[in-house]
């Protein structure tokens, strides 16, 4: 059940989240378009684009979107790691259907994995890998 409290702290991370996604969105489309104007394929320009973005998204939403989950359980980076893998599969498979329909080179495409990617990452970083340990005070560094 959710009370005013927790509904004000779910809030204020989905706009942190949302904030650093669009940092990340920014990065990542700017490498996934430099890309496709360089001559690479779809999927290359993609992968690009995403890796630019998942090292300052794990840092940022660590430090400042979770902030709140006090201490981060052991295998942080573990779970943040198959949580980008899941989504980062969901935005390619949008990206791989688009292809089959001869939607090629087509930035819209992109903007649409994007959506997808970031509605399931968000709600596996919430749920699975920027949770609290039960019973832990502040947040250290062991996150491996």
């Amino acid at each position: 059940m959710f009370t005013q409290s927790n509904r004000t702290l779910e809030t204020g991370r989905l706009l942190r989240f949302a904030a650093v996604g669009l940092l990340n969105t920014a990065l990542g489309y700017t490498i996934i378009l430099t890309g496709l104007t360089l001559g690479y394929d779809d999927i290359l320009s993609n992968i690009l684009g995403y890796a630019g973005g998942l090292m300052l998204g794990f840092v940022l939403n660590r430090r400042w979107t979770f902030s709140d989950a006090i201490h981060l359980r052991k295998g942080a980076v573990l779970r943040y790691a198959a949580s980008f893998a899941v989504a980062y599969g969901a935005n390619l498979t949008v990206v791989l259907i688009a292809l089959s329909f001869g939607l090629s080179n087509n930035p819209w495409v992109h903007l649409a994995g994007i959506g997808v990617y970031s509605a399931l990452f968000y709600l596996a970083s919430s749920w699975f890998v920027f949770v609290s340990e039960p019973g832990r005070g502040n947040a250290d560094n062991s996150v491996l």
